[in-house]
């Protein structure tokens, strides 16, 4: 079995991850075919059994295994991924012809980010967040075929992050920005759906008629 990001659980439960995988590795050095787990014996097949975890050390929630579960396994390091070539080869997938050139940008757009910009813990510039920006640039390309590339990946930066960046770190963001994309930057207004905006108005408004706290509305 493959279990990922194994150290989310909690310690206690750890704990008792290493007592139940070690009586299977137990069983596996007896031979035989059948071993027995929590009390119940169970059948081993004649090949054995492999499980592999994945963790990520050092992030917010995350526990150390107990030396008694790190025994167990083996451990791998794995390498720091080539981001660029990642950022490369999404925005091709997503239809950017000039994906070399806006990788470079998009690459030392976030490294400066996580360089300059304060330490928050909501604060992500990994690949999940890659990933999200790369998304939403594809869907603006798709939907506006002849406006600038670089714009459109400029506007999926700015859309997709300026809403978690702090009061303090927003000069040194939106300056950044705007020396990556200087010929874009002004030209690239917010994604709006207007249509949806009325929307919430008419909510907002109606709740206001009709709620007890009138005044605050």
């Amino acid at each position: 079995g493959c279990f990922d990001e194994f150290n989310r659980l909690i310690a206690e439960v750890l704990s008792v991850c290493s007592i139940q995988y070690k009586s299977v590795l137990d069983g596996m050095r007896k031979g035989g075919d059948s071993f027995r787990f929590s009390g119940v014996d169970y059948y081993q097949h004649p090949d054995g059994s492999m499980a592999f975890i994945t963790m990520n050390p050092g992030y917010l929630g995350r526990q150390e295994l107990p030396e008694s579960l790190k025994v167990l396994f083996r451990p791998v390091t794995v390498m720091v991924p080539d981001f660029q070539l990642i950022m490369e080869n999404m925005m091709m997938a997503e239809g950017y012809t000039t994906a070399n050139d806006l990788a470079k940008k998009f690459f030392t757009f976030y490294k400066l980010n996580q360089d300059l910009l304060s330490k928050q813990m909501h604060y992500d510039w990994g690949l999940r967040a890659i990933k999200s920006v790369l998304v939403v640039a594809g869907t603006f390309l798709r939907a506006e075929p002849d406006q600038p590339e670089a714009g459109l990946l400029m506007r999926a930066l700015r859309d997709f992050n300026l809403p978690k960046i702090v009061e303090d770190d927003m000069v040194v963001f939106m300056g950044l920005l705007k020396d990556l994309f200087a010929d874009v930057f002004d030209a690239m207004p917010r994604k709006r759906n207007y249509e949806f905006e009325e929307l919430i108005k008419t909510v907002a408004t109606t709740l206001c008629r009709t709620s007890s706290t009138r005044r605050t509305c």
